[in-house]
């Protein structure tokens, strides 16, 4: 065995019974109404749908014919059909394909500048509070900046089990919940575990209806 596997990080283990039931049921039509209006009343839009297909078709609306689209990994908007929408429909210029393509060694300045500013991201948060803030964690930070300022318009669909009361609840979600599942995803998907290396907390949106929370009543992603 070389000393780069044995120094490797162990797998996680999967949430207990405990965390689970905290974080991985839906909350209550009154803690989502509460959430929307809290996000609303920090400058985010915030609208609330039924279901996973009902948010495809709001994401299809806020999207026009021919944007430039960043779409990122989220097993929410893959789950619903959003990230197939963005990257396989022809209604959208898909800067993930894009990226793709392009030579990492030749083109870095480039993709560089294509991730950082599309005119429109949209994904997931790993928490909503019913205090109005979001809460999206990352092992690579790639994805954070154009939510922060980068991106012109920013959409987020959000499962209706990811409301909490606090930051504070929405930080021990991260590091208990969503890290041993994201984790598991990771090393299934790239050969390596995750971490939480960065968390994005956005308390309020200073340009107003610039950030989109579509909040849905059915439990999405992790």
């Amino acid at each position: 065995m070389s000393d780069r596997t044995a120094s490797a990080p162990a797998p996680l283990a999967p949430p207990d019974d405990a965390v689970v039931a905290e974080f991985a049921h839906l909350a209550t039509d009154e803690r989502i109404e509460r959430a929307a209006a809290a996000l609303t009343a920090t400058g985010m839009n915030a609208m609330v749908v039924a279901s996973g297909e009902e948010a495809r078709r709001a994401v299809e609306d806020l999207l026009p014919y021919g944007a430039e689209v960043f779409n990122n990994t989220s097993r929410t908007l893959e789950a619903i059909g959003v990230a197939e929408d963005i990257e396989r429909s022809g209604r959208y210029q898909p800067l993930r394909l894009r990226l793709y393509q392009m030579d990492r060694e030749m083109q870095q300045h480039e993709m560089r500048n294509l991730a950082a500013s599309p005119d429109y991201v949209v994904g997931s948060a790993h928490a909503v509070t019913e205090e109005g803030s979001l809460l999206v964690a990352s092992a690579s930070g790639s994805q954070l900046g154009p939510i922060v300022s980068g991106g012109g318009q920013v959409i987020l669909v959000v499962g209706g089990q990811k409301i909490v009361p606090d930051v504070a609840t929405a930080m021990r979600r991260i590091y208990t919940y969503c890290l041993p599942l994201e984790d598991h995803r990771a090393r299934e998907a790239y050969g390596v575990g995750s971490g939480v290396n960065n968390v994005l907390i956005v308390n309020r949106s200073i340009a107003p209806g610039r950030i989109t929370v579509i909040l849905v009543r059915e439990p999405l992603g992790f």
